[in-house]
């Protein structure tokens, strides 16, 4: 597997981010030693909140809810999923897999031997993410799913088969550009310049472009299986389940992705779901304070 690695000069100067960066070597199928990056703020003794970004962010779009999380009492660790942020980044497009980055995540949390986790998911932070539950769900004591989806082969819609069709035609994403069309405030110039800080090049991309092609809305997707026997498992779960979605959110607010957390999962009922007035689908960047006042609360409850 042939692997690059973003130079840290990169990541110099980062506007709100100045968070220490910390590393766990995961292994890929083929026995590659891969590095992954991950934030970890917070008192070490404190109950873990684990968020998890999508595509084509990377843990940069947690700096602005990390200091209020932390000023709350919790421990906070933000992953960069693999060929994201800081993470190494395989070159090969085949090299990533929904399996795949349900392993590399899987290997992460148990090397860092968390329990009694928050998870926060948004976008594929709950695709890939909350096909952990069926593998380690004694770990995790409370699930919030964000802006996010487990879809299962049923089908595309004309934003999906457009984001396809742009993402797979072009060479280098435009990766800072992506994250303002998803965003409903002002990026500065330094902001959008920091998403795309990960990839000197198209070279360095292989992973979000990929991401697209990973999300298993057609019937034929390799990842639909993994995908319908986490559902069947999240038909099971009775912990807290909150969806906090935003309602400028194409992705995943317009075709009722919450809606179905909250009918199919048993944690889901009673709780006080959230639809925010405003945010688009990268909500991290639209509604910071008020995700951590959520957050802190769900946990406090």
């Amino acid at each position: 597997m042939d692997v690059l690695r973003t130079p840290d000069e990169r990541f110099d100067g980062l506007p709100d981010f100045t968070f220490a960066p910390r590393y766990r070597e995961v292994t890929a199928a083929d026995g590659t030693s891969l590095r992954m990056h991950h934030l970890d703020e917070g008192p070490r003794d404190g109950d873990p909140v684990l968020l998890l970004h999508g595509n084509p962010s990377w843990s940069f779009i947690y700096r602005l809810m990390i200091p209020g999380l932390v000023a709350r009492g919790h421990r906070v660790l933000a992953p960069d999923l693999m060929g994201m942020g800081r993470s190494d980044k395989p070159v090969d497009q085949a090299d990533y897999t929904l399996a795949a980055h349900v392993d590399w995540l899987s290997q992460w949390l148990v090397g860092e031997d968390l329990d009694h986790i928050t998870l926060f998911c948004q976008d594929w932070g709950g695709t890939a993410g909350l096909n952990l539950l069926p593998r380690h769900g004694e770990r995790f004591d409370r699930v919030v799913a964000s802006n996010t989806g487990l879809p299962e082969g049923r089908g595309m819609n004309k934003f999906m088969e457009d984001w396809l069709a742009f993402s797979q035609s072009v060479d280098e994403l435009p990766i800072g550009a992506l994250l303002q069309g998803g965003t409903t405030r002002h990026l500065s110039d330094a902001e959008v310049a920091a998403y795309g800080a990960p990839f000197p090049d198209g070279s360095y991309q292989a992973s979000p472009k990929r991401f697209p092609m990973l999300i298993p809305v057609q019937p034929d997707n390799p990842g639909v299986p993994m995908v319908r026997d986490t559902w069947a498992y999240l038909e099971t779960w009775e912990k807290p389940f909150l969806t906090v979605f935003g309602d400028q959110d194409p992705v995943a607010f317009a075709p009722g992705a919450h809606l179905q957390f909250q009918r199919r999962i048993p944690g889901a009922a009673g709780q006080p779901h959230v639809v925010l007035e405003g945010p688009n689908h990268f909500i991290q960047e639209d509604a910071p304070d008020e995700l951590v006042r959520i957050l802190d609360g769900f946990i406090r409850a």
